[in-house]
């Protein structure tokens, strides 16, 4: 089973750990930390373009994978480090990044 945290910074959360079902559920709770030292002021942003984004581009990419066979047998870590050596470049050929004033505060 693959889980994602999805962050808009690299280093922002970390430790994260499945912690088994919530009730009778089939959905397993995921507990992670959230980084403070990640959390630094920057004078300049580089966001996502989402607007001039191909999507499907992305999908397609994403969509040549074969995930059952590329996921069999890992555990959640090791899925998402395979995971992420395939969104990461995808990500970077289909959204383009602008920069933006502002800044994190911590």
């Amino acid at each position: 089973m693959l889980e994602l945290v999805l962050t808009n910074k690299e280093g922002l959360v970390g430790n994260v750990n499945l912690k088994g079902s919530l009730g009778c559920s089939d959905h397993e709770m995921v507990e992670f930390k959230i980084l403070r030292a990640a959390r630094r002021v920057d004078s300049k942003l580089t966001t996502l373009d989402l607007r001039r984004a191909d999507f499907g581009l992305f999908r397609d990419l994403l969509g040549r994978v074969p995930w059952y066979k590329a996921l069999e047998g890992r555990g959640a870590q090791d899925s998402w480090l395979v995971f992420k050596d395939h969104l990461i470049p995808a990500q970077e050929r289909c959204i383009p990044t602008k920069r933006k004033s502002g800044g994190l505060h911590g």
